[in-house]
């Protein structure tokens, strides 16, 4: 099992130090390679769980196992280095770096990590070929339509290899056609890399095409029976 959530509470304050209750006892299981949809009416928590699930955020309460390792009391520096050796995030908004083309912005996160230019140069192009941007590489985000951007979005999560994927609504600012499009490179890259995805979306069409979907209610995660 490589994603194992049990108990998961999460809480906020508001603006009028009332503490807000989010994730109420959580429980979620992922196999390796699967892919799985999250679906859900907007404020429900599912990015909030996203982002715990990502350790973009801590947990208050309960247990969280990604790939083999125990989450739940990793220090901030010991989540970073998990994040950002096992996990790829794709977002609704690109953020992308304006001032950078599209190869640099894939570039990016393995450079942090202090690997070869050369490497990284060439993992970054093979990348970038496989989401069909191959001759767009030297564009900054601005020559780039809404579809490209999300695609380049997806080359920067996958260049360090994860294990996992989140996709926190990736096609919701997309037209549908495009929004197919990108469905269909993920599943692919998918298929050929067995990585994990777990994807919030309000799309139910693209849903179905997921291994499995759950629906998010009262701060809990519901298995939905397969269509």
């Amino acid at each position: 099992m490589q994603i194992q959530v049990s108990n998961l509470h999460k809480s906020y304050l508001d603006g009028e130090g009332r503490k807000l209750h989010i994730l109420r006892g959580l429980n979620f299981e992922v196999e390796s390679g699967s892919t799985v949809a999250i679906l859900g009416a907007s404020g429900t928590g599912k990015s909030t769980f996203l982002h715990t699930l990502g350790t973009l955020e801590a947990i208050d309460e309960g247990q969280l196992w990604l790939d083999g390792s125990d989450l739940s009391n990793f220090s901030r520096d010991q989540a970073a280095q998990f994040r950002n050796e096992k996990v790829g995030f794709i977002f609704q908004f690109h953020q992308l770096l304006q001032d950078f083309t599209a190869l640099e912005n894939v570039m990016i996160p393995q450079l942090m990590k202090g690997s070869s230019s050369t490497v990284v140069r060439k993992n970054a192009l093979d990348l970038l070929q496989r989401v069909g941007l191959g001759e767009r590489t030297a564009h900054k985000p601005a020559q780039l339509s809404g579809g490209e951007q999300q695609r380049v979005a997806i080359a920067r999560a996958l260049v360090n290899r994860p294990r996992i994927i989140l996709a926190d609504e990736p096609t919701g600012n997309l037209d549908e056609e495009t929004s197919a499009q990108i469905m269909e490179i993920l599943l692919r890259l998918n298929r050929e890399n067995e990585t994990t995805l777990v994807m919030i979306t309000h799309n139910t069409s693209l849903a179905s095409d997921m291994h499995y979907q759950h629906k998010m209610e009262n701060g809990q995660l519901h298995l939905l029976p397969n269509a």
